[in-house]
C-alpha cells in the first residue's frame, strides 16, 4: 500500500490560523482577565504557548499557560487502577507545577489541542481540569477538526475544518516538536 499524504496547511497557514484564534479569544472574552490557556501534551503545549505569545503582543499583558498531561485520564487505557490514580496525580502535579501557583477556580480555561476527533481526549481533559479544581468555564481551541465526534463535544475556536473520511489520517507537526510547522492529510491506497 501507498502512503498519499497532501499538505492541507502550511507555516504561514498556520500562523494566520493561530493569530486568527488569538483574537477569537480575546474576543469572545472581553479581554483575558481570569482567562488561563493550558495545552494538552504534546503539540497543544506548544500552541498554547504560540497564542500566549501572541494575545500578549495583542493585549500588551501576559497570560497564563500551563500544560496538561491527559495520558491517566483516558478511558481507553487498560492497566490497573491504582496505576491510574497514581498517574493521574502525577498528571495533576505537572499541571499545578506548569501554573505555579495560580489556582483554575473560577477562572475561564481555554484547553488546546491540535487535532480534534472522537473528543476522547478532551473529555479526559476536562476530567482532570475538575480533579483540580471548578473552572467557570471551559473553552476548547484546536488547530485542525476532522468530525468523527464519539462524544458531545465542540470546539469554540477552530484554526481548519477538515472533514474527513475514517481511513483518513490528519498530522499535525510543529517545530518546536517535530523541526517544522505543517498539518497533512493522508490515507493509504492500494498499488496497483
Amino acid at each position: 500500500m501507498a502512503k498519499e499524504v497532501h499538505v492541507i496547511m502550511d507555516e504561514t497557514a498556520i500562523r494566520r490560523a493561530l493569530s486568527r484564534i488569538a483574537h477569537e479569544i480575546i474576543e469572545k472574552n472581553k479581554g483575558i482577565e481570569n482567562c488561563i490557556l493550558i495545552g494538552i501534551r504534546t503539540r497543544g503545549i506548544y500552541l498554547a504557548q504560540r497564542i500566549a505569545q501572541r494575545i500578549e503582543e495583542i493585549e500588551g499583558t501576559p497570560i497564563i499557560c500551563g500544560e496538561l498531561d491527559v495520558t491517566a485520564y483516558r478511558d481507553d487505557r487498560l492497566e490497573e487502577q491504582a496505576h491510574v490514580v497514581q498517574d493521574g496525580n502525577l498528571a495533576l502535579n505537572q499541571l499545578k507545577s506548569s501554573l505555579g501557583n495560580v489556582s483554575i477556580q473560577d477562572k475561564t480555561i481555554i484547553l488546546f489541542d491540535d487535532v480534534l476527533y472522537t473528543g476522547r481526549t478532551i473529555r479526559a481533559a476536562m476530567d482532570a481540569l475538575m480533579d483540580c479544581g471548578r473552572p467557570r468555564m471551559i473553552q476548547l481551541a484546536v488547530l485542525a477538526d476532522r468530525g468523527h465526534r464519539e462524544l458531545p463535544i465542540r470546539p469554540d475556536y477552530i484554526g481548519k475544518n477538515v472533514p474527513t473520511s475514517n481511513q483518513e489520517e490528519i498530522e499535525v507537526a510543529l517545530i518546536e516538536f517535530d523541526g517544522k510547522d505543517q498539518v497533512t492529510i493522508s490515507q493509504n491506497r492500494e498499488e496497483r
